[in-house]
């Protein structure tokens, strides 16, 4: 059974406050890096960075989008998971010509949610958990393949043909507040890796893998 997920849900900044911005630089800078982390382990832009899909500044372009989802915060005073998973949506299209179909943006969203509301109460311990893994992949120089499966659009069949290639992720992760751009390897390999095909305007489409 799926997770249910309300779009609705959101946080809001104080009255006496203009946007969702920490006043105190160390719970900015963790929640930064708790929204970088999140944002590295989501594997439809994964196999987007490391296909080039956004071309040679594809891995700054991850980062990109990870700053993107911070200013929203910085910016408003009422932030909900909707908002969140649109910016990421379009982030992706703009920056990927990529249509992710596979509802991943959505509890990548709701996470991020959560990850604002455990750093304004001070529990931060899976950011510093999850940072850690993050510096354990990068000591041990592991590479994880891709295997991204380019399929026929059903409207448009001549597009593509079937074709199946493994490409070694190098993935940077840019850790906020450690003032470093590092690379390493933040995403597993999962049994589950997205479906990619090319629609008609030669977006890339990433679909659930059935």
């Amino acid at each position: 059974m799926s997770l249910q997920i309300d779009e609705t849900d959101f946080v809001e900044a104080s009255e006496a406050a203009d946007s969702l911005k920490f006043l105190n630089e160390k719970s900015h800078a963790l929640f930064e890096l708790g929204v970088s982390m999140l944002v590295h382990k989501w594997d439809a832009l994964s196999v987007a960075v490391a296909n080039q899909w956004g071309g040679p500044n594809s891995k700054d372009k991850r980062d990109w989008i990870s700053a993107v989802v911070v200013d929203l915060f910085l910016q408003n005073s009422v932030v909900d998971v909707a908002m969140i998973e649109e910016t990421l949506l379009y982030a992706m299209q703009d920056e990927f010509d990529v249509m992710v179909e596979d509802d991943s943006a959505l509890p990548l969203a709701a996470q991020v949610l959560d990850c604002y509301r455990n750093v304004a109460i001070g529990e931060v311990d899976k950011i510093k958990e999850s940072y850690a893994k993050w510096q354990a992949k990068q000591s041990s120089n592991s590479d994880v393949k891709y295997q991204v499966t380019v399929g026929e659009d059903p409207s448009n069949p001549d597009v593509s043909e079937n074709e199946v290639d493994d490409y070694d992720s190098d993935i940077d992760a840019h850790a906020p507040g450690t003032q470093q751009d590092e690379d390493s390897e933040m995403t597993e390999a999962t049994e589950s890796v997205p479906q990619a095909i090319v629609d008609d305007d030669g977006f890339t489409i990433v679909q659930r893998k059935r």
